[in-house]
């Protein structure tokens, strides 16, 4: 495998399982259920994951920058969900879940037991930096990084 391909593509794998594997740490062991933006982060890391791992199994040096280019996009619905955890311009208005049938009063028991997560609440932060702003750090360095290797 030609190294100009599988250590960017390897960098994205490694952080990609990190910055995912810290999310659902956080969800199934901390407790902190995650908004419609945190889900959004978790898909565009998928993303890159799966073109990391294509990226490997098929040499390709496109497939790579599309992984860093996948992590580069969750950098950027990180940064944007730091600045509507930080008032600094508004986020989505719309609900995060819909009612999924039966009767009258199953839906609503199930709108009711639906936690309200709030994608403009900082539930967890470390040094002032909240989840989705340490995201948007991680994976700007991920995404560049990558993208960097490749160049080189």
């Amino acid at each position: 495998m030609r190294s100009d391909v599988a250590q960017p593509a390897a960098i994205v794998l490694a952080g990609g399982l990190a910055l995912l594997g810290g999310a659902l740490a956080f969800e199934h062991l901390g407790g902190l259920v995650p908004c419609e933006m945190c889900i959004w982060q978790r898909q565009a890391i998928a993303a890159a994951l799966v073109l990391a791992t294509l990226a490997l199994v098929l040499k390709s040096r496109a497939v790579a920058a599309l992984a860093a280019v996948a992590m580069l996009g969750n950098a950027a619905i990180a940064g944007f969900h730091a600045g509507v955890e930080q008032k600094w311009w508004e986020g989505i208005t719309r609900c995060a879940t819909t009612p999924s049938g039966g009767s009258t009063a199953d839906i609503i028991g199930a709108i009711l037991a639906t936690p309200l997560v709030r994608c403009d609440a900082i539930p967890w932060s470390l040094f002032g930096i909240s989840m989705a702003g340490w995201n948007f750090i991680i994976a700007s360095i991920i995404g560049a990084l990558a993208l960097w290797r490749l160049k080189a």
